[in-house]
């Protein structure tokens, strides 16, 4: 048993006089990462960045790393007799998550905060904390897997598929990868969680923290408007043959392939979301046929697929399924027409259960309306 939980960590067989850091959230993934470091026999140290103190997140379980989640990862230290420090990364975190997630809403763009804090205040500020403390790696309780080969890390999915987290881990540079450890890939939650309750952590049936965890029940719209008192200037629905269909009450409650909320009923046709136009403050929309793309343009890719250089199974959101691609440069051309593609979010680039890296999507060409006439929408 101590083999396969040595193993889990990557440092050898034998973790005396090691030190692993271990990035504490509050939340029972963290809690149990924390716990197998300790069984290890390495000196195991516990960090949370307190990252918001919203008044509605304070109390709020779930809300992770603010209030309640602070105190419960201390507890946890506590339990395991290890060391466990927070740092306020606060203002950090409002200038590179949380306002970049309210100017992505006013561009008419769908973000992903989690990315966001991964490739920031997580992987960068966490793991500079780490090589400071003078730790031999960095622990995180993300659902997925580090391969060690001669050429260097890899980066896999989860095995429980349920529980996968690469789509939020795309941005991981090879530095930090070779660094980073994520000893729960190969476990089911259950497993997880009856680890908690065998260690006697508080935290075993905690319920997992939401997504967005800085906002308080779901309410994103709340939140832009704290950070961008104009964000609810209203604008004009527009079918995509010109046609007025009504007015809209801020582009920040829309994305692109919505269909509910639209406030537009009696139609012949179910009517989406097709696109958004800040500049004019207009919710363009239309038939779903009209939300094919053939291709997408993206930004600031990260490739960490070393020399890999066949077709791509591609992500385009974190709940679609893999479809087939190229990548062209910073085009990535579908196999097959893809629904739904919107600004903002990422394209996530696998083969088989290794990721090969991704970008940011930052437009979509759509299909020839030749075209449009002849695809199969399900």
């Amino acid at each position: 048993m101590m083999d396969r939980i040595n193993g889990n960590f990557q440092l050898g067989d034998d973790l005396a006089g090691k030190r692993i850091v271990v990035a504490m959230s509050g939340g029972v993934d963290s809690s149990v990462v924390a716990a197998l470091a300790a069984r290890t026999g390495a000196e195991t140290i516990g960090i949370t960045l307190q990252l918001y103190d919203h008044g509605e997140a304070v109390g709020r379980v779930g809300s992770c790393c603010a209030g309640q989640d602070i105190r419960d990862a201390r507890a946890v230290a506590d339990r395991l007799g290890i060391a466990h420090y927070v740092f306020d990364h606060a203002s950090r975190f409002k200038d590179s998550v949380m306002d970049v997630f309210a100017d992505e809403y006013m561009a008419g763009r769908t973000p992903i905060p989690c990315v966001q804090c991964n490739m920031g205040v997580k992987f960068t500020d966490l793991l500079q904390l780490s090589r400071e403390l003078g730790a031999d790696c960095l622990a995180t309780g993300h659902y997925v897997r580090r391969v060690a080969t001669p050429d260097g890390a890899q980066l896999h999915r989860a095995l429980d598929p349920a529980r996968d987290q690469s789509y939020f881990l795309f941005a991981t540079t090879q530095e930090q990868l070779d660094y980073l450890r994520f000893p729960l890939g190969d476990l089911p939650k259950t497993q997880v969680r009856e680890i908690a309750e065998d260690m006697g952590l508080a935290v075993a049936f905690k319920p997992d923290s939401q997504d967005i965890c800085f906002v308080p029940n779901g309410d994103y719209a709340s939140v832009v408007r704290k950070l961008r008192p104009d964000a609810d200037d209203d604008g004009e629905i527009v079918h995509i043959d010109g046609r007025s269909m009504g007015r809209h009450k801020g582009l920040i409650h829309y994305t692109v392939g919505q269909r509910k909320g639209l406030e537009i009923g009696g139609q012949a046709e179910p009517l989406y979301v097709i696109r958004l136009e800040p500049d004019t403050k207009r919710v363009i929309v239309g038939p779903k046929a009209a939300l094919a793309v053939a291709s997408a343009s993206l930004r600031d890719i990260n490739w960490i697929g070393g020399d890999y250089a066949g077709p791509v199974e591609v992500k385009v959101r974190s709940m679609a399924r893999p479809t087939l691609a190229r990548l062209e440069g910073q085009e990535l051309q579908f196999h097959n027409p893809e629904f739904g593609v919107s600004p903002g979010q990422a394209a996530v680039f696998y083969h088989k259960d290794r990721v090969l890296g991704g970008g940011w999507i930052e437009g979509t060409a759509a299909l020839e309306q030749q075209w449009l006439a002849g695809v199969e929408v399900q």
